[in-house]
């Protein structure tokens, strides 16, 4: 065994140093499978690269994280599109500010980076659905990352937008992109449709053309690998440090016998549920495999090397004992962090890979300047339910039984159902989701007074109390859908009837809401500044709304936003959804507030959504450093 495993080693050294074919002076990327590795302009080539999302950081630092990569030494990067990112509604395409993927692309050209591309159209990446677009479930019975002639369709559609936008972009064609995957992870998807896979094959080379170099990457098992390959596409394979690395390799090869080795996805950390301890891999056993791999010749994407924030509504979730919706930190104990500042895993890293090429001189680019702005306190604006006629302008629509959020055709957030109760309940009356049918959490309220929750998996069944004709309101959040596994078919809000004592609840009214819209459209601080009623004596538990402004210093730095002793919500600052907190379930405490963001010279606008109670001092804290690692409740 040692001498067979040292002569497969061997085998994959020597790419590294030998090469059958002349340069032709023409650029091409190309697998060479007599000396097992990459040809770049026909000559031997390792890459060593990182996973950055473009769609989790604010286009105003891509140079500056692409520049820290490229100083630490990579000479690729890997980089996801999230088709939901770009086509949020169907055949309405977006490829402008913060997802101008050609502009990202370009930059990282600029840098001297090459790019390893994942289009899909499945990306999982803890990202919302998968990166799926949610309309897809505007066809209930759609059979998704299959040969469903619906799924294809919209596939088929999408990539005839993307791909031609890509194809310049190759290196063959004078761009940065050396490779391709197709789909990601199939096979531990339960489908194991090689129609589908073939019929992707088939657009990639017709977009894309013949010589374009195509992979697959899978995780480390025999049944992953047996699904999710196919005659064609190179198979590459995913693990991280807890995986015996010559073993992994060898399940490669028995897929792909001849080859360049290629772990796609090297974990230098893990991502967070809330609930969770804040995920950690160390320093030391990230380098140690790091340099065995790129010993053996192995070509090393680092996943991830910045993983940035879910900002709004993008964070995923998974499913498998229970639904678990991601944390809106996507830190994921990366080398950079959140914010894009270096860490020690970084130093470490790039002194490993001085082992094996020289890495460009100068200084590492430093980390983006913090400032800790301090308190702000906040004033109530109203109840959601109060403020029906700026959140929902369409008002609702009337159903005698609920709407999932895809019928009503908004895909993320919030919304709001509204009935009467049939009759007097003097006594706690259990309201019950018996088909477990709240995806995935809904705030009840009764004439305006907070009663509790239903929650997904967890909380089938609480008590109201009431009478005949008081109205209900049930605000219901999507919490993410699931991204991985069987269950990505995610339908949001009431997905069947509320029990109520022995009467089925019906005759609804439905809100759509949106307070996006208009907090970009600059409520509810316009509205304050045209009239300023006096404020209603509301409770403050259940979903309200909150307001305040914190006065410019000059300065447009990084900051970190703590809201202590608040509950559970979301956070909008100058119109920017930075995404969700709940620090009593943590472990994330603080939002990232990029500095771009902020104004120098202005007030700065602040709103919170509160679901379910706000503290009585009404403040929040603008922090210089982040705290992502505080759980203290796990119920």
């Amino acid at each position: 065994m040692a001498a067979g495993f040292l002569t497969f080693v061997a085998l994959n050294f020597a790419c590294l140093c030998v090469s059958g074919n002349l340069a032709s002076g023409k650029r091409s990327f190309s697998i060479d499978y007599k000396n097992n590795c990459f040809l770049k302009d026909d000559q031997p080539f390792q890459y060593i690269s990182g996973s950055i999302h473009y769609s989790r950081i604010p286009q105003y630092y891509w140079k500056d994280r692409l520049l820290k990569m490229y100083m630490t030494g990579l000479n690729a990067v890997q980089v996801y599109v999230p088709w939901n990112f770009h086509e949020g509604a169907q055949g309405v395409y977006n490829f402008t500010g913060d997802r101008d993927l050609e502009h990202f692309l370009n930059l990282a050209n600029q840098t001297g980076l090459l790019v390893i591309l994942r289009p899909g159209p499945y990306i999982c990446a803890e990202w919302e659905m998968g990166g799926l677009p949610a309309w897809l479930l505007q066809k209930p019975n759609i059979i998704l990352r299959s040969a469903d002639t619906d799924y294809l369709q919209a596939v088929s559609n999408w990539f005839a937008v993307l791909l031609p936008k890509i194809k310049p972009w190759l290196y063959i064609n004078g761009g940065n992109i050396i490779s391709v995957q197709v789909e990601n992870e199939y096979g531990s998807y339960y489908a194991c449709d090689y129609n589908y896979m073939r019929h992707l094959q088939t657009l990639f080379r017709f977009f894309l053309g013949e010589d374009t170099v195509l992979f697959t990457t899978d995780g480390n098992t025999d049944k992953e690998m047996t699904c999710g390959t196919l005659e064609g596409l190179y198979a590459t394979v995913d693990f991280g440090t807890d995986t015996n690395i010559s073993e992994a390799f060898k399940r490669q090869r028995r897929f792909e016998p001849r080859g360049p080795l290629v772990n796609s996805e090297f974990y230098t950390g893990w991502l967070d549920h809330w609930g969770d301890q804040h995920a950690r891999v160390t320093t030391e056993k990230v380098s140690k495999v790091l340099g065995e791999m790129l010993t053996m010749g192995a070509n090393v994407n680092m996943y991830m090397f910045e993983g940035g924030t879910n900002f709004g509504y993008w964070n995923g979730a998974d499913h498998d004992r229970r639904f678990r919706s991601v944390v809106t930190s996507y830190d994921y104990d990366a080398p950079l962090s959140e914010a894009g500042d270096p860490t020690e895993k970084l130093l470490a890293i790039r002194d490993v890979i001085k082992q094996f090429r020289d890495i460009p001189a100068g200084p590492m680019p430093p980390a983006t300047p913090k400032f800790a702005y301090g308190f702000v306190t906040l004033k109530k604006v109203g109840s959601v339910s109060a403020l029906l006629s700026t959140l929902s302008p369409m008002g609702p629509v009337q159903s005698h039984y609920p709407l999932t959020f895809e019928e009503m055709k908004q895909y993320y957030g919030y919304m709001l159902y509204r009935t009467t109760l049939p009759r007097d309940l003097s006594e706690p009356t259990p309201l019950i989701s018996p088909l477990n049918g709240v995806h995935d959490r809904a705030y009840v309220s009764v004439n305006g007074v907070y009663q509790g929750l239903l929650q997904r998996d967890t909380a089938l069944v609480m008590n109201v109390t009431g009478h005949q004709g008081d109205t209900v309101d049930i605000l219901v959040e999507n919490m993410g859908r699931v991204n991985f596994g069987s269950k990505i078919n995610d339908f949001q809000g009431l997905l069947s009837n509320l029990i109520l004592g022995k009467d089925v609840l019906t005759d609804w009214k439905i809100y759509s809401l949106d307070i996006d819209g208009a907090i970009t459209g600059g409520w509810p601080h316009s509205a304050r500044k045209q009239s300023n009623p006096p404020m209603k004596k509301e409770l403050s538990f259940g979903p309200n709304l909150y307001m305040g402004t914190f006065p410019p210093n000059g300065l447009s730095w990084d900051t970190f936003l703590k809201l202590n002793e608040w509950t559970k919500g979301q956070v909008w600052i100058n119109g920017m959804n930075l995404g969700r907190y709940w620090p009593a379930r943590g472990p994330q405490q603080t939002l990232y507030v990029p500095g771009p963001l902020l104004s120098s010279n202005q007030p700065n606008n602040i709103t919170v959504l509160e679901l379910e109670g706000a503290p009585a001092h009404l403040r929040v804290l603008f922090m210089d450093r982040p705290q992502l690692n505080a759980t203290t409740d796990k119920s």
